[in-house]
């Protein structure tokens, strides 16, 4: 399967809420090529870290016409394609969901670059999905690079308006 690309993510929070990160590797099989993205945000939640890793390694396909396959140690993630959860979300239109700037923001991603989903179990010596562990946590806990995630905090100050 020559030009596919395999997309490994992971998400991290220290608490949660708490600063997070997440870390992506992406890799084009068959050839010896590899990249490496990780990015870490004052406050969020560990599902957010890792939606958002998955959302932002779809963005980064130039070339969506090949086959992608991501590989996430997260159900939350995976389960909510591979089980159509996201369809079922749309059809109530998003009552009781969690997240759905970020749903909503893979959806535009997924629908450029269409990918199969593979859940791999998390911290089992899984060499790309520990290093993209490695990724998350170095991005979590070091402030100096932080972001705002916008969609959690400005979901967490809507929670006190009456």
């Amino acid at each position: 399967m020559k030009d596919a690309v395999h997309i490994y993510t992971d998400g991290s929070s220290r608490g949660n809420p708490g600063p997070g990160g997440y870390g992506i590797v992406m890799e084009q099989v068959g050839r010896n090529f590899k990249k490496e993205f990780a990015q870490g945000y004052r406050k969020t939640t560990n599902n957010r870290m890792e939606l958002l890793a998955v959302i932002v390694a779809l963005e980064k396909i130039k070339k969506p016409e090949i086959p992608i396959t991501v590989f996430t140690d997260s159900k939350y993630v995976s389960d909510a394609v591979n089980k159509k959860w996201i369809d079922g979300w749309i059809k109530r239109k998003w009552k009781n969901v969690k997240n759905v700037d970020l749903w909503k923001r893979f959806i535009k991603a997924y629908n450029q670059a269409p990918a199969q989903f593979t859940w791999i179990k998390g911290h089992n010596d899984h060499p790309q999905n520990e290093r993209c562990d490695q990724l998350a946590v170095y991005a979590a806990t070091h402030p100096e690079n932080h972001l705002v995630d916008e969609g959690y905090e400005a979901g967490e100050k809507d929670l006190f308006k009456k």
